[in-house]
């Protein structure tokens, strides 16, 4: 949960200046309601993004009385500094579908037998995914089990077992994608070629001419 308080001001001036005094700037939006400008408080905002969760998660946003249930839309961040510059916040409504990306959580990779029996390495291709569904079935990460993978053997969105209520968003397109996610196989490491013998060496059994 966070608290935030209302507004009025906005703009670069009165953004700077909240930055200025340790407060974010905000918006929050959807639902079919209009968009209101928030502030929230740097130290608090920076301590929940820590968390892997924050970005995957149902926020509820305490302002005053009321309490509002959002997702983060975005988030932009100082590229220099440890510092939250603004967020955008959408309102959720219970019985609409969200788009959400999560992260995946990789499992037993030290024990999949190709790698602890082949001598593989885990190549992940994709880290997070798009999901969509209702805000109730929101997971905060989504699991791929490794366990039981062999050497060259891949894996594709399609393999991923999903929570209750959550579909890939690429999967439900009419032309899915279903591309891979991870892989396991064997990391060859191209040999050098050998050096050319050097020019003045000579072919073996030919004499240099008189000049």
């Amino acid at each position: 949960n966070l608290v935030a308080e209302y507004r009025e001001d906005t703009g670069k001036g009165s953004s700077r200046r909240l930055r200025h005094a340790g407060k974010v700037p905000a918006i929050i939006y959807g639902a079919g309601r209009e968009s209101r400008a928030l502030v929230f408080d740097h130290n608090d905002l920076l301590r929940a993004a820590a968390e892997e969760s924050f970005m995957s998660s149902v926020i509820k946003i305490q302002v005053g009385p009321n309490m509002r249930r959002t997702i983060i839309k975005d988030i932009q961040v100082h590229p220099a500094k440890r510092q939250i510059m603004h967020l955008d916040l959408q309102r959720i409504v219970e019985d609409q579908d969200i788009k959400m990306t999560v992260p995946l959580h990789y499992l037993n990779e030290d024990t999949a037998p190709g790698v602890k029996r082949d001598g593989g390495s885990v190549s992940k291709m994709i880290t997070e995914v798009e999901i969509i569904c209702l805000p109730k079935y929101l997971p905060e990460y989504i699991e791929v089990d490794l366990g039981a993978q062999e050497l060259d053997s891949m894996l594709h969105l399609s393999d991923i077992i999903l929570p209750e209520g959550v579909q890939i968003t690429e999967l439900t397109h009419e032309d899915p994608a279903d591309e891979a996610i991870v892989s396991i196989h064997v990391l060859r490491v191209a040999a050098e070629p050998e050096e050319e013998a050097e020019a003045d060496e000579g072919a073996e059994g030919e004499t240099p001419e008189e000049g």
